[in-house]
């Protein structure tokens, strides 16, 4: 019934919960998982005549747990195995829970409490799960991706993890549908379904998922498969409490629909599974189809586009940048490879203890809070810190030409399973007053975003007003202007992160602001000029 997988990266003592927020708080789940087996172990010794099923349960926790261990970060870097590892140190450990007081291991389920609540071993929380469970939904329906594919551990064509069981896909299926989520809980009942017919043992109930499924077929509007399946499931559990009470809820629901007699159900039509409108469906399916590089521009728009050595300045004779425009208007350029793989590395070094959920800002209260559109952990690293942090804001005014005394620290983000930021603007909008109010430092003119890794695949940074996707390249750094001349925003700039399929995705943004500009930024005759 357990299945297994991992992710890696260093676990801080001082890190906060939400595991599932960051990858680099995911590494600990593997040795928190070793540390289990070793307390199952220490269990199994003291009670060895009274639970061999658990001391069966044990080795092959350790022996899949050692399997993943061994394949380190190309096995762990998976949202799959993420989703997997945490479900099997939440809902999985409430079957060990179970089988331990059954037999009297009060104490030592105390010692296991105990244990979680150190420093020294993080376990995950069901927000851990959930949020798990939520990001392969996520990648399901941004890269279209089938639900048996996922469940066969196929992502992008990555093959790094088992197939789910039929209760991995029931979890799924189950935690969306107690968040109201009946499309995905739709698909992954049905999958589960299926799976169930193929497993000896099942390790999921039929019963259970066939009453799961046939509310998700009634709340999607297929209510005579919703009629088919409780009957099936009424004839399989003739005591099931539910059953022949949801067969009269469907009956009469079919009846409000025109069919004149109950239990008419007929032929069954085809089934249907709208996906949820939640307000910005255009958008929605841009920003999606951009994630999945289908949209590009046109020969015509790719022929104005060029590169450059940036040499406008005396250091930069020396050592010019490499420039390459990527759109005209606004004017959106990357300079490659002006980081180093020591300067990325002691980022990441300097970041990861001061990781923490990465916020927004409320537009009316002008307060930070977290949002379920943002999953990530961020940092902020000063000048002061290191001065490898100092010579790189020193490098942003050499590529901008803008002043950075005024700017942000810099913010390094670390993306969780699925981690994504739904679009938005950098720059405050008329209506958020209190936006950046304590740095009295105007509004965010510009924006540096470097690539401190490389995905496996997906994480692409998309625009979807100007239909322009951008592939996380390392040691690469995008820019462009928030604001125009005028100092309004520049609504073509909403842009987002797309989530990761697999690996590990690490940025660091430089927001630049207006104050300190006045000599920087030259002035226009037209004020709503492109810079």
């Amino acid at each position: 019934m357990i299945t297994y997988l991992a992710l890696f990266l260093v676990l801080f003592a001082n890190a906060n919960a939400e595991l599932f927020t960051a990858m680099a708080d995911m590494d600990s789940l593997l040795y928190t998982e070793k540390h289990v087996v070793s307390l199952i172990d220490q269990y199994i010794e003291m009670e060895m005549k009274r639970l061999e099923k658990l001391k069966e349960f044990a080795k092959d926790y350790q022996r899949k747990n050692q399997e993943a261990l061994r394949y380190g970060m190309d096995y762990v870097a998976n949202p799959v195995n993420a989703y997997l590892l945490i479900k099997r140190l939440t809902s999985d450990w409430s079957y060990v829970e179970s089988m331990m007081k059954n037999n009297n291991a009060e104490v030592f389920l105390q010692n296991i409490t105990n244990q979680r609540d150190s420093a020294m071993v993080k376990f995950p929380d069901q927000e851990d799960l959930n949020g798990a469970a939520t990001a392969l939904m996520r990648l399901q329906d941004t890269y279209k991706m089938e639900t048996s594919e996922i469940a066969e551990g196929r992502l992008a064509g990555l093959q790094r993890t088992s197939p789910l069981e039929a209760h991995d896909c029931f979890e799924l299926g189950r935690i969306a549908y107690n968040q109201g989520d009946y499309y995905h809980t739709l698909m992954w009942m049905e999958e589960s379904l299926a799976r169930v017919h193929r497993e000896d043992p099942p390790t999921a109930s039929e019963s259970e998922i066939l009453e799961y499924l046939a509310f998700a077929m009634y709340q999607q509007g297929n209510v005579k498969r919703a009629l088919a399946m409780t009957k099936r499931l009424y004839k399989m559990d003739p005591d099931h409490p539910r059953a022949k009470g949801n067969i009269k809820y469907y009956e009469d629901a079919l009846i409000e629909q025109g069919y004149k007699k109950k239990g008419d159900d007929g032929d069954l039509p085809p089934v249907v599974n709208p996906r949820k409108d939640d307000g910005g469906v255009d958008e929605r399916d841009t920003y999606e189809a951009l994630c999945r590089g289908e949209i590009h521009k046109t020969g015509v728009e790719q022929a104005k586009l060029h590169c450059y050595y940036k040499k406008d300045i005396p250091f930069l004779r020396l050592a010019p940048l490499k420039v390459e425009i990527l759109n005209w208007k606004p004017k959106i350029v990357i300079f490659r490879n002006v980081l180093s793989e020591d300067e990325v590395s002691l980022i990441k070094e300097l970041a990861a203890p001061r990781l923490a959920r990465a916020t927004v800002q409320n537009s009316e209260t002008g307060n930070l809070e977290t949002a379920s559109y943002r999953i990530s952990k961020s940092a902020w690293l000063k000048d002061v810190d290191h001065p490898a942090i100092a010579r790189i804001s020193k490098r942003v005014d050499d590529m901008t030409n803008l002043e950075i005394r005024t700017a942000e620290d810099l913010q390094i983000a670390n993306y969780g399973l699925g981690g994504h930021y739904d679009p938005h603007y950098d720059f405050a909008r008329k209506e958020e007053k209190n936006a950046f109010k304590g740095l009295n430092t105007g509004n965010r003119i510009a924006t540096a975003l470097f690539y401190l890794s490389q995905p496996d695949a997906g994480g692409a940074t998309v625009f979807p007003e100007l239909k322009l996707t951008l592939f996380p390249s390392k040691y690469d750094a995008v820019f462009w202007h928030n604001l125009l001349k005028s100092g309004e925003g520049d609504m073509t700039t909403r842009h987002a992160p797309c989530p990761v399929i697999a690996g590990i995705k690490w940025v660091s943004n430089k927001w630049i602001h207006e104050r300190g500009q006045e000599f920087r930024r030259s002035c226009a005759m037209d004020p709503m000029e492109y810079e």
